[in-house]
């Protein structure tokens, strides 16, 4: 299997995870043109950052925190996570791992424009076979990536064997699903977003599912991490919060993302939510996105933390 995500939410989108244009699910390579979606992923991965910057400083100034030398980025996507990481942790060389190898590129562009291509490396690798890979380390994080792995307490037992002593595993899984617009827009039947929603959720049923070893668990992680001999160190909500009315990548996020649900989803929606979605996404219609002054982005990522003792 190949894992790749952009750090987003599986609420977040319909291609998968992270999503989050936010999310990827599992796709081969063949699906995307990596060279239009890896921008577009990086830039939705910097709307989020003021949540994943928030996270790594809460994981730094835990008691608790390890010295962190190196990190896995896991499911690493663009890079934008892996060029965060390497920045509040000055003293780490940090590896992206992904199973796509333009994304990977991506990675290492991004972080040779930042001044960090001597501690940013990435690594190619399918998880979870290819765990054994990555080498040992102080920090794993796994944003939106345990659930592609079918196996997931598996794959966490997996990542835990690669802690050293006093590491520390961030999952990013769960949290809520975006919210981007009220709920009665003025036209349509109210609550468009949520029956995306659902069908989203639907989706990622499906996908997991498909997963090769998939094994349903139930996902009260604290409990998964004390069953892979790991010690719970808290879980926390991160929020992004942009108020409408909203311009430039962030208007463009959300343009993008009701673009791929109106694509991945029309099939499942009734008639009058693919007008309602096609009215939405028409640049010439005033009450459209690009035109409406009530169009925000409110989203939150919950991590959750595990330690080696």
């Amino acid at each position: 299997m190949t894992t790749h995500t952009d750090h987003g939410s599986h609420h977040a989108g319909t291609h998968g995870h992270h999503d989050r244009a936010t999310h990827s699910h599992r796709h081969d390579d063949t699906e995307f043109d990596w060279d239009v979606m890896g921008p577009l992923l990086e830039q939705n991965g910097e709307l989020s950052t003021p949540q994943y910057t928030a996270a790594a400083r809460w994981i730094a100034g835990l008691p608790t925190a390890p010295r962190v030398r190196r990190v896995l980025d896991i499911g690493s996507g663009p890079g934008v996570i892996a060029c965060l990481l390497a920045e509040e942790f000055p003293q780490a060389e940090v590896v992206a791992v992904d199973g796509t190898p333009a994304l990977l590129e991506h990675t290492r562009a991004r972080a040779d424009r930042l001044g960090l291509g001597d501690r940013v490396r990435t690594l190619h690798a399918a998880l979870p076979d290819e765990l054994a890979k990555l080498g040992e380390a102080d920090l794993i994080w796994a944003g939106n990536a345990l659930h592609h792995m079918g196996d997931q307490r598996a794959a966490l037992a997996g990542f835990a064997g690669l802690l050293r002593p006093g590491g520390t595993v961030a999952l990013v899984e769960g949290g809520l699903p975006p919210r981007q617009l009220p709920r009665d827009i003025g036209f349509g039947r109210p609550g468009l977003e949520a029956r995306l929603d659902a069908l989203t959720a639907e989706r990622f049923e499906e996908m997991r599912a498909a997963l090769p070893g998939a094994t349903r668990e139930t996902e009260d992680w604290s409990a998964l991490f004390a069953a892979v001999g790991l010690a719970p160190q808290g879980t926390r909500s991160f929020l992004l919060d942009l108020p409408a009315p909203l311009s430039g990548p962030a208007l463009g996020h959300v343009v993008a993302e009701f673009t791929r649900r109106r694509e991945a989803l029309a099939d499942q929606l009734a008639a009058d939510d693919v007008a309602a979605l096609d009215r939405l996404l028409d640049p010439e219609d005033p009450a459209g996105l690009h035109h409406r002054p009530d169009v925000f982005l409110l989203t939150a990522r919950t991590v959750h933390l595990g330690r080696r003792a």
